[in-house]
C-alpha cells in the first residue's frame, strides 16, 4: 500500500534548504510548496497583515491537503506559523509563547524568574535615552527585537551609547514596527506593552566561550538534543565558526540544557525546536544566558546531516506533523565533528567578482567533505546584504566535516586560498 504523501508549506522556502529538506527521512514523503518569497520576508517595509493575506489566498486556494505548515528562518517566519496554522488546528506553539522568546525584554524578565544564569539588564527609551545605571560600562545595547545581531552596540562610554541611539533611532523600524504589528495580536502585561516593539535592551557585556544548545519542546517537555561551539575572529565579537559538537566539559554542558531546559518551559514555548545561546567563563566557571530563539538554527542543519546522519529539519517536519520530534534509529554521519565557518570581510566595500560556480563546483570536487554558498553577488554593495552583524559582512559559509579541529582547519585554509573575491569602492549611484 502506497503512503499519502504530506503537502507541508514552508514559509520563505529557498533552494539550499529545500535540498536538505528532501534528504531528511521524513522529507521523503512529502511535497514541499513555497509560502511567501523569502523577498518578502525579508523586505525593508515588512507589511505582517499584507503578508497574511496573502499566505492565507495560497493556502486556502490550494488543491489538497495542508498537513503542516513550517519554517526555519528567524522574524517574522517564526511569529507567522503560529498564526496560519492555529485556524487550521495544525501543531505548533501558540503565539504568545513565541512572542515572549522573541521580546528580548519580556525575555529576560522571565528568565529572571526561573534562573539566574542571566546578565544585568535594563530597558532604554530611544525618545529619552539616558545611559543605564544598571547594568553598568561595558554593555551592549539592542533592541528589543533584532536577528543576527543587526544594531547591536558594545557601549564602553557615554560618547559610545550617544552615537549608537543614533544609529537605533534610524534603524530600529525595520523590524520593530512589523513586530508591533504582530503585539497587537496578543494580550500583553503592562510593562510590556508600555515597552513596545521599538525600546531597547542594555545588557551587561559577557566574556568566555560562546556555546549554544538544540533542543525541542513536546507534550509540555523541554529536550536538549545538542551543544554546538560558537568560535568568534581573534580580538572580534563576530563568528568565524559554529562547530558541533561541543568540546566543553561534559558538566558544562548539562548545566547548559538544564538551564534551557527550565527557561523554555517557564517562556511555555511547545511543540517547537529552539536554541539557547550560552556564555560560559571557565575560569570563573560562571554561565550566563546570552539569547533565546523560538526556534532551531537553520545553518546548523548541515552539521547535523554531516555528524547525525540527518538534518535538523527532520525534527522540524516531525513535529509539523504532528509527530514525535526523535531522530530515526541506526543513521548515522559521515564525520565525528563538522562546523560551519564564515569567510568575512570588515570593511564595507563594492563587489566587483565572486567565485564562480565552476571555482566552487572545484573547490567541493577536491576538498572532502565541503560545502560552499557564497552570500553576496556581484554589484552589491556589501552594506546592502540581509541581517549583518554592526562589524562584518559574511562573503562566504563554508561547511566542512572532519575527523577532528586540525583537519577541519586545513580544509577552510585551503578554501580561503582558492575562493577569489575582489572589491572597489562603491561607484556612485549614478553609475549603478
Amino acid at each position: 500500500m502506497t503512503m499519502k504523501r504530506k503537502n507541508v508549506f514552508v514559509l520563505g522556502l529557498d533552494d539550499h534548504n529545500h535540498e536538505i529538506l528532501r534528504r531528511t527521512p521524513t522529507g521523503s514523503r512529502c511535497d514541499f510548496h513555497a509560502l511567501s518569497t523569502l523577498e518578502d520576508l525579508r523586505s525593508e517595509r515588512l507589511d505582517i497583515e499584507k503578508i497574511l493575506a496573502d499566505a492565507e489566498r495560497t493556502l486556502n486556494g490550494f488543491d489538497g491537503t495542508v498537513d503542516a505548515i513550517v519554517g526555519y528562518w528567524d522574524f517574522p517566519v517564526t511569529l507567522l506559523v503560529p498564526i496560519l496554522c492555529a485556524p487550521r488546528g495544525l501543531p505548533s506553539a501558540t503565539l504568545e509563547s513565541v512572542v515572549r522568546c522573541e521580546h528580548k525584554y519580556w525575555s529576560r524578565l522571565l528568565q529572571s524568574e526561573v534562573v539566574d544564569e542571566y546578565p544585568a539588564f535594563s530597558l532604554v527609551d530611544l525618545n529619552d535615552p539616558a545611559p543605564p545605571a544598571e547594568p553598568g560600562y561595558p554593555f551592549w545595547l539592542k533592541p528589543v527585537k533584532s536577528a543576527s545581531s543587526e544594531l547591536a552596540f558594545r557601549i564602553e562610554n557615554d560618547k559610545d551609547f550617544d552615537e549608537a541611539i543614533e544609529s537605533l533611532r534610524e534603524g530600529v523600524g525595520k523590524m520593530g514596527h512589523p513586530f508591533e504589528q504582530i503585539l497587537q495580536r496578543i494580550d500583553l502585561p503592562s510593562e510590556i506593552a508600555e515597552a513596545g516593539g521599538n525600546s531597547c535592551l542594555a545588557e551587561g557585556a559577557l566574556h568566555g566561550l560562546q556555546a549554544a544548545v538544540e533542543g525541542y519542546t513536546y507534550n509540555g517537555e523541554a529536550v536538549v538534543y545538542a551543544t554546538l561551539d560558537s568560535v568568534d575572529y581573534p580580538g572580534s565579537p563576530v563568528f568565524l565558526r559554529h562547530q558541533y559538537p561541543s568540546t566543553l566539559p561534559e558538566g558544562v554542558r548539562r548545566r547548559m540544557a538544564s538551564v534551557a531546559t527550565r527557561v523554555m518551559e517557564k517562556l511555555g514555548l511547545d511543540n517547537s525546536l529552539f536554541s539557547v545561546e550560552f556564555f560560559y567563563d571557565p575560569v570563573e566557571d560562571d554561565l550566563r544566558v546570552l539569547e533565546v530563539n523560538p526556534r532551531h538554527s537553520q545553518t546548523h542543519a548541515p552539521l547535523f546531516e554531516l555528524v547525525d546522519g540527518a538534518a535538523d529539519h527532520e525534527r522540524m517536519l516531525r513535529l509539523g506533523l504532528g509527530e514525535a520530534p526523535v531522530l530515526p534509529e541506526g543513521i548515522s554521519g559521515e564525520y565525528p565533528v563538522a562546523a560551519e565557518w564564515y569567510l568575512r570581510r570588515f570593511s564595507d566595500g563594492f563587489v566587483s567578482r565572486v567565485p564562480t560556480p565552476e571555482e566552487i563546483a572545484m573547490v567541493e570536487k577536491t576538498v572532502p567533505g565541503v560545502r560552499i554558498r557564497v552570500v553576496p553577488r556581484e554589484g552589491l554593495r556589501l552594506s546592502e546584504l540581509w541581517a549583518q552583524d554592526s562589524y562584518s559582512y559574511e562573503l562566504a559559509k563554508i561547511v566542512i566535516g572532519g575527523a577532528d579541529e586540525n583537519e577541519m582547519l586545513a580544509k577552510y585554509e585551503r578554501c580561503v586560498e582558492e575562493l577569489t573575491f575582489e572589491f572597489e569602492e562603491s561607484p556612485a549611484a549614478d553609475e549603478r
